[in-house]
């Protein structure tokens, strides 16, 4: 599945991004939190979508750019971003129209898991980085598939597809699991060195209603879905 996919969908998508718990309760602000004081920091949004989290970075202070693969999903950022941040279309699995040493940091939020070859992109988001950067990223938790797919092969990288609903349009996605020591070798390799990893709860924010009864009770804190990565350049 290439990016523009997301052209068909991206305005049902943004809506759905914009309230969900697995969006703007969860993933966002597990970003936001791992990213810590960003103030003055020069940040790429490496597959920003349609830029909430570029705004919600621009508001503590960062310095954004961003690019996507999708001309839809950018046309929807510019209209959130205003013409302050440089914004593109590029594709992550090609070089990236950006100088070495250009950024503090780069933020790849949900977007590793399209791709079935790693090495290429992690070596360009490591060449845009400063020799101190960070690399801050979210995937598919790799052991989800483990729960609900257990005749599946935890310990082979495969292309699988699912169907999702955004805001009532039926959409088909079409992503890769890799077991999690895959995907640690392939920062290793790519040159990272991994600093912290994160499964985070739910935002305090969330509203009651979204969470699981065993959440809301008390019972349990958080729920797998994504897991996070703060990666460094030395």
């Amino acid at each position: 599945m290439t990016a523009d996919h997301y052209d068909s969908f991206a305005d049902c998508y943004d809506a759905e991004n914009a309230s969900s718990l697995l969006n703007e309760f969860y993933e966002r602000p597990a970003m936001i939190n791992v990213a810590g004081d960003v103030r003055g920091r020069r940040i790429l949004d490496a597959g920003c979508g349609s830029g909430p989290l570029s705004a919600s970075l621009r508001a503590r202070g960062a310095i954004m750019t961003g690019f996507d693969g999708s001309p839809a999903m950018i046309d929807l950022a510019r209209r959130r971003l205003g013409n302050d941040i440089s914004l593109s279309v590029s594709d992550l699995a090609e070089p990236l129209p950006f100088a070495d040493d250009a950024f503090d940091d780069v933020v790849a939020s949900l977007v590793l898991h399209y791709l079935e070859e790693w090495a290429g992109p992690l070596a360009e988001l490591r060449r845009v980085l400063k020799p101190d950067g960070r690399l801050i990223l979210s995937v598919n938790h790799p052991t989800v598939r483990l729960i609900t797919h257990p005749t599946e092969d935890y310990f082979s990288t495969r292309e699988y597809s699912e169907a999702f609903e955004f805001d009532g349009e039926d959409a088909v996605l079409t992503m890769w699991h890799r077991p999690l020591h895959a995907m640690m070798n392939a920062f290793i390799d790519a040159g990272f060195r991994i600093a912290a990893v994160a499964e985070p709860a739910p935002s305090p924010e969330t509203p009651p209603g979204l969470l699981t009864p065993s959440i809301r009770t008390g019972d349990r804190t958080a729920f797998l879905c994504f897991i996070f990565f703060v990666l460094t350049t030395h």
